[in-house]
C-alpha cells in the first residue's frame, strides 16, 4: 500500500481522495462517540449510510453532522430503530431492511456496551455477550443476503479482548461469579471470532470480515466506569511506559479511533485483513497466551483467532438464539 497509516491517523486522513458515491454502507450504535463518526466521515465521502440507533430521540439530535456532511458532498443518511439487546427488535429491524432489499458494501457492526453491572438482555442472557455478541450475530447473519459480493463485514473488537476467552459452558454466568471485565473480555473475544467464522463462510463469494480494535478513547461506553479507577489505571500504565523508556499513553480523539474501521471497511486490501484482528490501521500480529501484554501493548491472543473455537462459538450462539445460519 502507498500510504502507510498508524496509531494517530484519523477517518480524513485514510479516506482522503476516496469517492464513495454509490458505495451502501450499514453501522450499528450511531447515537453517539465511534458510531456517529464512522457514518459522518463515510457520508461526507459520498456513501449512502443508514445507520441503527436504540434510541432515536438521541440519535436524531447525535447525528445532525452526519447529515450536513451527507449532504454537502453528495451522500446521504437515514436512521433505523435497532436494540441489539432485544432480538425482537433486531429480527424486526432486519425485516424492514429486507423488505427493501436494497444491498449493502459493508456492515460495521459498531455498537456494544462495557464493563455494565449484572444484567441480563429481554431474552434472558448476560448483558454484555448478548449485546455485543449474540444481537450482532442474528443481525449480520440474517442481512448477510443483503451484503454484495465484494463486501465487507466489519467487527469492533478490543484489547480488551485479553481478559478472557470465551466460556461457552457457563456463557451467562450461572455458575461463575460475575466480573464486568471478565464479561466484557468474554464478548469482545466472540465479536473476534464472530468475524473468523463468518469470514470462512463467505469468502467464497468474496465477502471478508475483519475485527479492529479502535484504541483508548473516552466515548459513553465509559459510563459504568470509576473515573478514578481510570485515572489509577491510566497512572500505572504510565509508570510501566516510563520503566520501559516509552511516552506516556494518550487517549485518541474519536476520529483516530474510527479511522481503523473505515480503514478495514474501504481502505484495507480485502486478502490482507479478511479473517483477521486490526489495530492502528494494520493487521496486528499474534501474541501467544502466555507471554504477558501491557494494556498498551499491540497484539491479539490466538484464542481469538483460533477456527475451532470460532466454530464452537457459532454452534452454540445458534443454540442459544435458536436459529440456525
Amino acid at each position: 500500500m502507498a500510504d502507510v497509516f498508524g496509531a494517530t491517523s484519523t477517518t480524513e486522513d485514510v479516506l482522503s481522495g476516496i469517492n464513495l458515491r454509490g458505495k451502501r454502507f450499514f453501522v450499528t450504535g450511531v447515537s453517539a462517540g465511534l458510531g456517529v463518526e464512522t457514518a459522518r466521515s463515510l457520508a461526507a465521502h459520498g456513501a449512502h449510510v443508514v445507520g441503527a440507533a436504540r434510541d432515536l430521540k438521541k440519535a436524531e439530535p447525535a447525528t445532525a453532522q452526519v447529515r450536513k456532511d451527507a449532504e454537502a458532498n453528495g451522500g446521504s443518511f437515514e436512521l433505523v430503530a435497532l436494540d441489539l439487546a432485544s432480538l425482537k427488535s433486531v429480527r424486526a429491524c432486519v425485516e424492514g431492511l429486507v423488505k427493501k432489499g436494497e444491498p449493502f458494501d459493508v456492515v460495521i457492526a459498531n455498537a456494544g456496551v462495557m464493563a455494565t453491572p449484572f444484567g441480563h438482555t429481554a431474552d434472558g442472557f448476560e448483558m454484555q455477550f448478548g449485546t455485543n455478541h449474540l444481537g450482532h450475530f442474528v443481525l449480520v447473519n440474517r442481512i448477510a443476503p443483503l451484503i454484495r459480493k465484494g463486501g465487507r463485514l466489519i467487527n469492533l473488537a478490543s484489547a480488551g479482548h485479553r481478559f478472557s476467552n470465551v466460556d461457552l459452558e457457563d456463557p451467562n454466568f450461572v455458575r461463575t461469579p460475575y466480573e464486568p471485565f471478565v464479561a466484557y473480555g468474554r464478548s469482545k473475544t466472540a465479536n473476534i471470532l464472530f468475524a473468523v467464522a463468518f469470514d470462512r463462510r463467505h469468502r467464497g463469494n468474496g465477502i471478508r470480515a475483519v475485527a479492529v480494535h479502535p484504541g483508548g478513547i473516552q466515548t459513553e461506553l465509559d459510563r459504568y466506569l470509576d473515573p478514578v479507577r481510570i485515572q489509577k489505571t491510566i497512572e500505572q500504565m504510565n509508570k510501566q511506559l516510563a520503566s520501559e523508556g516509552k511516552a506516556p499513553f494518550q487517549l485518541k480523539t474519536i476520529r483516530q479511533g474510527a479511522a481503523t474501521s473505515v480503514w478495514a471497511a474501504v481502505v484495507a486490501p480485502a486478502d490482507e485483513v479478511g479473517g483477521q484482528y486490526c489495530e492502528n490501521c494494520h493487521v496486528s500480529k499474534v501474541v501467544p497466551d502466555d507471554v504477558t501484554i501491557t494494556a498498551v501493548s499491540e497484539g491479539v491472543r490466538s484464542y481469538a483467532l483460533d477456527p475451532k473455537n470460532a466454530e464452537a462459538l457459532w454452534k452454540k450462539s445458534e443454540e442459544m438464539v435458536g436459529e440456525s445460519f
